[in-house]
């Protein structure tokens, strides 16, 4: 006899469909595993053996194969541990095997017999919403599956409740969708003293989810910046918080099922290393520019990260997403973020300052700068160079207005660009391109003599110049403007980086 239970195994945000099959076959006493299994699922037979024995059965004395199929796709991860229990327990007889095939199951066993969460319930629960089946998963993250919608879900907390709930001898209690956290606003505006072309630059790139990068010595406040990009940027729609959730339940990190509404705000260590920061490693897991999906992405320090590390971003800044390749699959995971950066003028960061500049000026600039390649830097948006604040500035009252008046420009912006890419797969302009950017966003005549003096005078790529164009229909959106002009396409072009003349 054959016993079978459906599970899953994870391909990025992807849930694969994926049978346990368990065969008792007369031979010598073996457990074996097959299909492509990691270390962790070749693990589970030590696993599902002491939770067995745990609620009071034994493994027979025959050769037992489980069989993980389809064969030919890799299987990674501890979730596979309470498939392979249920269906070893219904070739002993000890379960249904009808009632266990209208259920997908995931979650880690432990050697008491409970059910551990694992990683990736949410794409198992939407995956089994859509095979229109039940899932059965660890109690810890029974709220968390609940967000999949309406499906029958058997959260259990040990093996001993769940073969009960099976055989009608009790009943599982069905899970709640977990809370949804409340949007915090974190630093505001307020506390930012001068700096005004700044917070004009972030406002910007908060309306049209613009890359932006600042440069400026140690203490002008560009941490302190990038960490009030959340506050005025407008909450996720609860499309978006699914997306965001689903990376966060992949990753591991959604819990007690608690969804938010606030954007992402990732900023890794500059020693990050590429796995770290797009993906991969040795299973294969979403980086840092994934877990920002849909938010912020702050670089401190931009020069101190690996120049072979910040190039691997190049490619997800311009399509959104980012593919680990692996010899036997490819694992592709969302990466539409917005990239904050900051970073010193040079290594001492006083560049400029006739007091505290290092005696290598101006080569100690040169040197530090150049450890960030042309390139990724044209991919930037938004350059604005932000001056020390000086004593007299911090002893000014605290400024007028604060993020809840940005916020409600950025949200306004943010509304005139939903209705227009309506259905056509676009949430900013920063995503425009090709034909639909030109029919938006092409400047007034005025504004196209401008744009096409100035691209010649600051030797702008194709990728700047399409880039400008975009910062100027936000610049037009904030004004509440419906063609682009030529004072739009001015502000744009102050905040491109013009290259260097050799």
């Amino acid at each position: 006899m054959v016993a079978t239970v459906s599970t899953v195994a994870y391909l990025g945000l992807e849930a694969r469909a994926v049978e346990v099959q368990v065969q008792l076959s007369p031979g010598l006493p073996k457990f074996l595993i097959v299909g492509l299994p990691d270390k962790a699922v070749a693990e589970s037979r030590e696993r599902v053996r002491a939770a067995l024995t745990a609620i009071g059965l034994a493994l027979p004395p025959k050769r037992i194969t489980v069989n993980l199929s389809p064969a030919d796709l890799p299987k990674e991860g501890s979730h596979f541990d309470l498939p392979i229990a249920l269906a070893l327990l219904a070739a002993l007889g000890a379960a249904d095997p009808e009632t266990l095939s209208h259920y997908v199951a995931v979650g880690e066993l432990k050697l008491d017999g409970r059910i551990a969460p694992s990683p990736g319930v949410l794409l198992a629960a939407l995956h089994a919403s859509q095979e229109e089946k039940g899932l059965i998963c660890p109690q810890a993250q029974g709220s968390e599956a609940a967000w999949a919608g309406d499906l029958e879900l058997l959260a259990a907390p040990d093996l001993l409740a769940l073969l009960s709930h099976l055989r009608g001898s009790s009943r599982l209690r069905p899970p709640e969708p977990g809370e949804a956290e409340p949007v915090g606003r974190g630093p505001d505006l307020r506390q930012v003293k001068g700096q005004e072309v700044a917070k004009r630059a972030l406002e910007i790139a908060a309306a049209g989810g613009h890359n932006l990068l600042m440069s400026g010595p140690p203490g002008a406040g560009k941490s302190l910046l990038a960490s009030c990009l959340p506050g005025i940027l407008p909450p996720l729609s609860p499309a978006e918080a699914l997306e965001v959730s689903m990376v966060a339940s992949v990753a591991g990190e959604l819990e007690g099922g608690r969804m938010t509404r606030r954007r992402p705000f990732r900023a890794p260590h500059h020693s990050a290393s590429m796995p770290a920061l797009v993906g991969g490693g040795l299973r294969v897991r979403p980086g840092e520019i994934s877990l920002a999906h849909l938010g912020v992405l702050f670089l401190d320090e931009l020069p101190e990260f690996q120049r072979a590390v910040l190039d691997s971003l190049r490619q997800p800044l311009e399509t959104g997403s980012v593919t680990v390749a692996r010899a036997n699959t490819h694992v592709t995971f969302p990466a539409r973020v917005q990239l904050v950066a900051a970073m010193n003028p040079c290594r001492c960061g006083h560049l400029g300052d006739a007091a505290l500049a290092c005696s290598r000026a101006p080569r100690c600039a040169v040197d530090y700068q150049a450890r960030l390649s042309g390139p990724l830097l044209d991919r930037v948006d938004l350059h604005v160079e932000v001056a020390g604040v000086s004593a007299a500035d911090l002893t000014l009252p605290p400024p007028a207005e604060g993020s809840a008046a940005v916020a409600a420009r950025v949200a306004a912006a943010r509304r005139v660009q939903g209705e227009r890419y309506q259905g056509c797969g676009v949430r900013t302009n920063a995503e425009a391109d090709g034909e639909l950017l030109e029919r938006v966003a092409t400047p007034d005549e005025p504004g196209r003599r401008l744009l096409a003096e100035a691209a010649a005078a600051m030797r702008l790529s194709a990728r700047g110049f399409h880039r400008v164009i975009r910062v100027a229909r936000t610049v037009a959106d904030l004004a509440g403007a419906g063609q682009v002009g030529r004072i739009h396409v001015a502000e744009a072009l102050s905040y491109r980086r013009q290259a260097p003349v050799n």
